[in-house]
């Protein structure tokens, strides 16, 4: 399984919204500075996470894009899921609109299929790994790791 990189620059986005910015709105230039992402594609991919009710949004000189939740109660799940849908390694062990497992989806064995409940417990534990972990947990691992906290440029003040 591979994750595209909208999620990857999504949750290194809301990471960087909930390190640095300290609860004020964030722009995109100094995320996009930091992260090293293209402020069009951050754009596109804030759009999403608007979408779910991850981010929101404020207009103005001292406006920018900010957290609806707080950083412990955002997952890695919560982001991936927006950006690219349910986590699924084959697509035959996927859900269809009703919750069934979708048997035999590209597959010809349909319900004969041995390997099936293998991947669909993979996916699942691979799911769990990232909804257990937190936006507040990646800002920890960024306090060990000893990475500096940058302040918006707006809000620096010389005398």
């Amino acid at each position: 399984m591979k994750l595209t990189t909208k999620s990857r620059y999504g949750v290194r986005a809301i990471f960087d919204i909930a390190y640095h910015a300290g609860g004020l709105p964030a722009q995109i230039k100094d995320i996009s500075d930091r992260q090293r992402i293209s402020p069009r594609y951050l754009e596109q991919i804030f759009q999403k996470l608007k979408k779910a009710g991850i981010l929101g949004s404020k207009r103005g000189p001292k406006g920018g894009y900010f957290l609806l939740k707080e950083p412990k109660d955002i997952t890695v799940y919560d982001i991936i899921a927006c950006t690219e849908g349910p986590i699924e390694l084959v697509f035959c062990v996927g859900e269809d609109d009703s919750g069934e497992i979708c048997s035999g989806l590209q597959c010809n064995l349909k319900d004969g299929c041995v390997a099936s409940p293998l991947w669909k417990e993979m996916g699942d534990q691979i799911a769990q790994i990232f909804r257990d972990t937190s936006i507040q947990n990646l800002c920890k691992q960024a306090e060990e790791l000893g990475i500096e906290r940058q302040l918006d440029a707006r809000f620096m003040y010389y005398i």
